[in-house]
């Protein structure tokens, strides 16, 4: 833990006091989104401390060209990122024309932001007096609506308290904006055309090289007693932004209100050309609604989503306040409503790691969207991947694959490679055994077995004849190896034979190999279908067998463990409880060279294994390999507690498992790795649900069946979760005397509970 400012709630996200120095923590830790867009919690008013300005469009990206010191063929010419958008939000103030700012501001008092994750809203409260002595109490609330996702809302609340002032509101759009993250300072935004109507204002720009044309738009007006005032006393447009003034006398204690509209059309659901009329009508519908409206519009979309993926625990409200705030995370991320889109590691929350899509999704988010939301949410991630195959052949093809093979980007907006580290784009290849993974993990759990015949097969042939080309025989081992790769464990880089890898490798080209059979016997068009379109033949996959068959998996007799990697063991094997604190986390500490020498691990490797394939083991071999990796396991990746919170609970380590559960809920809220200004850890989040739902609640799918083998922490009194499991709704209720099961919706089910049948009505 590195921070510990955020007040405990189980509803809220709530920071009091004003500290300029947690400013940048705040505004990713009080983001908001809706799935189309998002922004960080940047003050409405002008600030001219230190800020992280960002606002982020979902499926927007610029191509940003690669910068390295030293070219190597096959490096990816671009890192796609998820770029700053035209900024919507600001509302400049002045009281008796002194700008409101809380740099400037003389005395700050009863300060507050909340984070309202039930209904959906973001709120500051506080009371300031101004430069020129005049003191004044500010509410400002902001949303993106869920059910109009084009549009966010504002309402601007100022008091004055110790005298009469002339209050002026100045919103406005400004394209003029800068990215955090850049590679060569490059202008992202072109601007085309400016223009207003009565209260109305629109930007239209377009990216550079990308060309998605997108309107930026506000409408806006004000309230003081019973007057609604929504014509601007004057018009301030500038070259790269637009802007109004609304003036307003305001007696000593009463209230003044404004109140504004705003957000993006984009080209990717309208007409280029008629981003602007797309605009007016989204203004159009929420002014119908109003304020007040669309706030109660965005209260019951959150209560629909919280009935069907709340997480209830009683008696612990850290604990509580940490999985409601990465469920509500995840939906404000990803509702699963556009296949276009995706799940990026910071979501709409900073610009690290571009806001792509990693293969986090299909290794942590797939089981939260298929259990909480339905399979067709969790479908339309699956068809993501099967859209972008040609692709990640061409991306194969440029490495020098053939035939078909098909290599999955490690970073990606539209399917082509675009991460420009070279241990990551060449080596960090067990990416494309978490996409077959995910089909494999999709059928299983939703018994929807048209996804393969008539998409999944596709994919998993190329993925199979990536592994079959990447590995090489060894005349020493008479084994297949695989060469100069890098595992889950970025901190190791350019290895041989990473256990992980190889076996996942194993692993898919026989999967492919059981569904090419399959379909084979149960959907002839389509394996006809497929065979033709793939030119497969019968010596290229008894070639696949042979390879299966024959893959080399580094072992230690003496411990009797598989080796993450054939030299693990000739590392220092000086555990984490003996480095000196000071030195962590060692990333921010070490240079690079020291730290792949380390037998340090960044996050779960072999045991990422073990938690794939936990059927394939022994629980002593799982306990085995747990109590030699753990020890040396650094947890600086925010997907490292899960993984590990899920075993220890299998192990019935209970006190373990919560901790990893803690560390895991609360990442960001407190700050573990010293990084959450940057933005938030959007996809690991879907493992703090995977702690309590696989690790504590023990829920599985074996034989077809659903599974369960509840535990509980000591710390709390009870928990409950939803799944939502073909068709049926299931609520697990997991107390210290027991757990009850009961199905809310669908018909009767057969679950196991500790390996016994129960039926459920």
């Amino acid at each position: 833990m590195n921070q510990d400012y955020i007040q405990p709630n189980p509803w809220s996200i709530i920071e009091e006091d004003f500290d300029q120095d947690r400013v940048k923590s705040s505004e990713s830790l009080f983001s908001i989104g809706n799935g189309a867009m998002g922004q960080r919690a940047n003050f409405e008013e002008s600030y001219s401390g230190p800020s992280f300005q960002g606002s982020y469009i979902g499926g927007v990206y610029y191509p940003d060209k690669t910068r390295v010191g030293w070219w190597k063929n096959g490096y990816p010419e671009y890192f796609a990122k998820v770029i700053n958008a035209p900024n919507w939000i600001g509302i400049d103030v002045e009281i008796d024309g002194t700008p409101l700012d809380l740099t400037t501001c003389t005395h700050i008092k009863n300060f507050k932001r909340e984070l309202n994750m039930k209904e959906g809203w973001y709120q500051r409260n506080f009371v300031a007096t101004t430069p020129n002595n005049i003191e004044i109490a500010v509410v400002a609330t902001r949303f993106l609506s869920l059910s109009h996702d084009e549009v966010g809302a504002i309402k601007f609340e100022i008091t004055p308290l110790n005298s009469d002032a002339k209050i002026v509101f100045k919103p406005y759009v400004d394209a003029g904006i800068t990215n955090e993250d850049s590679n060569w300072d490059d202008k992202f935004w072109n601007t085309t055309n400016i223009e207003s109507d009565k209260n109305r204002a629109f930007i239209e720009s377009h990216t550079m090289k990308t060309h998605f044309n997108v309107c930026t738009f506000m409408q806006a007006h004000l309230v003081y007693g019973d007057t609604l005032k929504d014509t601007p006393d004057s018009l301030n447009e500038k070259k790269l932004s637009i802007g109004f003034e609304f003036h307003q006398n305001v007696k000593k204690g009463e209230k003044v209100s404004f109140v504004k509209f705003g957000g993006y059309t984009v080209d990717r659901n309208h007409d280029a050309d008629k981003l602007t009329q797309a605009a007016h009508d989204a203004l159009d519908q929420v002014s119908s609604l109003g304020y007040d409206g669309l706030m109660e519009e965005q209260k019951k979309a959150w209560a629909q989503i919280w009935e069907m993926s709340d997480i209830t625990i009683e008696g612990d409200v850290k604990a509580q306040q940490g999985i409601r705030f990465n469920i509500f995370q995840l939906n404000q991320t990803y509702t699963g409503t556009d296949s276009r889109l995706n799940i990026g590691p910071k979501g709409f929350t900073g610009e690290k790691y571009g806001g792509s899509t990693y293969w986090d999704t299909e290794a942590y988010c797939l089981p939260f969207y298929m259990a909480t939301k339905n399979q067709e949410v969790a479908r339309k991630l699956l068809k993501y991947r099967y859209n972008h195959l040609e692709k990640a052949i061409e991306n194969a093809e440029k490495l020098g694959f053939k035939n078909g093979a098909a290599l999955y980007p490690m970073v990606t907006m539209n399917g082509e490679e675009c991460h420009n580290e070279w241990e990551i784009t060449f080596e960090e290849i067990h990416r494309n055994g978490a996409i077959a993974y995910a089909i494999y993990n999709y059928t299983k759990y939703t018994q929807d077995h048209s996804y393969i015949p008539e998409m999944g097969l596709e994919v998993l042939i190329g993925i199979a004849r990536f592994w079959q080309q990447r590995v090489n025989w060894s005349e020493h081992r008479k084994k297949y190896v695989m060469l100069g790769v890098t595992g889950p464990n970025e901190y190791e880089n350019n290895v041989n034979n990473n256990w992980y890898t190889n076996y996942l490798a194993k692993w898919c080209l026989e999967y492919a190999l059981e569904q090419l059979e399959d379909v084979r016997q149960n959907y002839p068009k389509d394996y006809k279908r497929v065979l033709e379109k793939t030119k497969l033949g019968n010596d290229e996959t008894g070639l696949w067998k042979k390879v299966a068959a024959h893959m080399y998996f580094p072992y230690s007799e003496e411990h009797g463990v598989y080796l993450q990697q054939d030299g693990f063991l000739d590392k220092d094997l000086v555990r984490v409880a003996d480095l000196d604190k000071k030195e962590r986390p060692i990333n921010q500490h070490w240079s690079w060279d020291r730290i792949l020498r380390s037998p340090y691990i960044k996050q779960a490797d072999t045991l990422q294994g073990f938690y794939f394939f936990e059927d394939h083991f022994t629980e002593q071999e799982l306990e085995k390999h747990f109590d030699f990796y753990e020890p040396f396991t650094v947890h600086e990746s925010s997907l490292s507690p899960c993984v590990h919170s899920v075993q220890a609970a299998k192990l019935g380590r209970m006190e373990q498992a919560y901790t990893f559960y803690l560390r895991t809920s609360r990442l960001d809220l407190d700050d573990y790795n010293k990084e959450v200004e940057e933005g938030l850890h959007i996809t690991s989040m879907a493992g703090t649900w995977m702690s309590i739902v696989e690790g504590f609640g023990g829920m599985r799918v074996r034989d077809g069946k659903l599974c369960f083998s509840p535990k509980i922490p000591e710390q709390w009194d009870r928990y409950s979760f939803k799944i939502n499991f073909r068709d049926r709704v299931l609520k697990v209720t997991v107390a210290q005397n027991g757990a009850t099961f009961t199905i809310d919706e669908g018909e009767s089910l057969e679950i196991l509970v500790n390996g016994e049948s129960i039926i459920l009505n």
